[in-house]
């Protein structure tokens, strides 16, 4: 199995950071702005991505201490029964998103398409929680030929 791994720190309130990655409101301001869903344990949460598709995530776990967790039920292939995890801890001025996808099968071209585009949606995460405003989809910074 492989994982993607990224650390961004977000100069803002850890509840700040938890509600952007748990509520709706918050997920559809840094990721896609089509996101619908019941945040609560053992809810589904529905990401999608105009004709690109989509994801569709089971929450495993939501600790307003810092821990999040996704379990993807359906989606592309490659991301079936892999699990998105989030670590936050407060660091001084930041709040620290140590962030895991993690279960991938093999690292084909689309790992690495995904790992840069995770990268791009935590700076978002960061724009939202730091400045009001974040670039989900369709605003999203392009990186490639590829959604």
């Amino acid at each position: 199995m492989v994982d993607i791994l990224h650390r961004v720190g977000c100069v803002a309130p850890l509840d700040d950071v938890y509600r952007a990655v748990t509520t709706i409101e918050g997920l559809a301001g840094w990721w896609t702005a089509d996101t619908v869903g019941k945040s609560e344990v053992g809810g589904q949460l529905a990401f999608r991505f105009g004709e690109a598709g989509g994801f569709d995530m089971e929450i495993v776990d939501l600790d307003p201490a810092g821990h999040v967790r996704w379990r993807v039920t359906d989606g592309p292939a490659e991301w079936i029964g892999t699990e998105i995890d989030w670590r936050l801890e407060r660091r001084g001025e930041y709040t620290i998103v140590l962030f895991k996808h993690e279960g991938w099968r093999e690292p084909v071209e689309f790992m690495h398409h995904c790992s840069t585009r995770w990268a791009t949606f935590l700076l978002s995460l960061k724009e939202l929680t730091e400045q009001g405003r974040g670039r989900p989809f369709p605003d999203q910074v392009d990186i490639s030929d590829w959604t």
